[in-house]
């Protein structure tokens, strides 16, 4: 009977220290909700589950987790980019008009290019300037936004070139799958695997938690905010160009909102809003979560507006928890 006691005691002192580790994982609270949510919309929708719907939502969440995972970088480095939602639209429209006349590897490339050199200026006019990236960012939103629907007048651009790039990232590989959810997983794993296993990664965060330690120790903390600004805007890029490649046409309006949903699904992630915290793997499963959101609040019958509402709400609420967080020094 004693062993009996002894062994249940152990079991339970065991389950105990698991449960304890675990809740100090970065990406707990984010795995707990997903898990949550996925099983409410899987009773309330028995559909939700299907392979179908489960590759759509891969799909959507893949566009949003692709920017999402840039955000989250430079984030982590203590600076907010309200651009990429535009910069996302404007590659888009830049790929597609370049290769309805060239090559598409040839229109990706240079799409690419302008998008890491928005990046430059919009980290570069930050740091030289002192302006803070919020606002650097918000006119660099505007602006490209505002100059897209001045050239198009807001009509859309069909897409007309040939099928090299859209087979390499949109065209479906087999039951409803994408390279896009291929292209999402390794770079999420490639940019977590920066973060976490080399010295940049250590520069980032020193960058965005104590600034003035990190110039002490020698890293140019200017420098890794520029490139992370850089990343930040080619995520974007490339995410529009993907979109645009699976609808077939290029309109100004693509991307409008999209750097809320991704600034969200990094907080819900649990990336710090001030920076020096937060994973790639918690952004990963932020953007499921808000992608899982879209998709489930229509297969119940949810207007769409609620959607916003959702994003606009969990936003403040995990910034909250961010701040509470925060002067509780974790």
């Amino acid at each position: 009977m004693d062993n009996v006691d002894t062994g249940t005691g152990r079991v339970k002192k065991n389950l105990s220290l698991f449960l304890s580790r675990i809740r100090r994982w970065p990406e707990f609270g984010v795995i707990l909700a997903f898990s949550t949510i996925f099983v409410v919309f899987s009773l309330l929708a028995p559909k939700f589950v299907s392979l179908r719907n489960l590759t759509g939502v891969f799909t959507i969440v893949s566009e949003l987790g692709i920017i999402t995972i840039g955000v989250a970088f430079l984030m982590i480095a203590g600076e907010f980019d309200l651009s990429v939602g535009s910069v996302y639209a404007l590659c888009g429209f830049l790929f597609v008009t370049l290769a309805n006349s060239f090559n598409s590897v040839l229109a990706l490339i240079i799409s690419l290019v302008v998008a890491a050199c928005i990046g430059f200026l919009n980290g570069t006019i930050t740091l030289r300037a002192g302006i803070p990236s919020f606002i650097t960012t918000l006119g660099t939103m505007m602006f490209l936004r505002g100059l897209m629907l001045a050239v198009t007048g807001g009509r859309s651009v069909v897409y007309n070139g040939d099928l090299i790039v859209p087979t390499m990232l949109t065209r479906f590989i087999g039951r409803g799958f994408r390279p896009s959810h291929i292209w999402f997983l390794a770079l999420a794993l490639f940019f977590s695997l920066i973060l976490t296993r080399t010295r940049y990664g250590n520069w980032v965060f020193a960058t965005g938690g104590k600034k003035e330690v990190a110039r002490a120790m020698g890293i140019n903390v200017n420098r890794v905010k520029v490139v992370n600004f850089m990343i930040s805007a080619v995520l974007a890029g490339l995410a529009g160009i993907i979109v645009i490649n699976r609808f077939g046409v290029a309109n100004a309006s693509f991307g409008t909102g999209m750097e809320l949903e991704a600034i969200a699904s990094a907080v819900i992630g649990g990336t710090f809003l001030m920076g020096g915290y937060g994973t790639i793997i918690g952004a990963f499963f932020g953007a499921f979560l808000v992608g899982m959101m879209r998709t489930g609040l229509l297969m119940v019958g949810a207007p769409a507006y609620w959607y916003q509402a959702f994003v606009g709400a969990i936003l403040v609420i995990a910034a909250t928890i961010n701040i509470k967080l925060r002067r509780l020094g974790m």
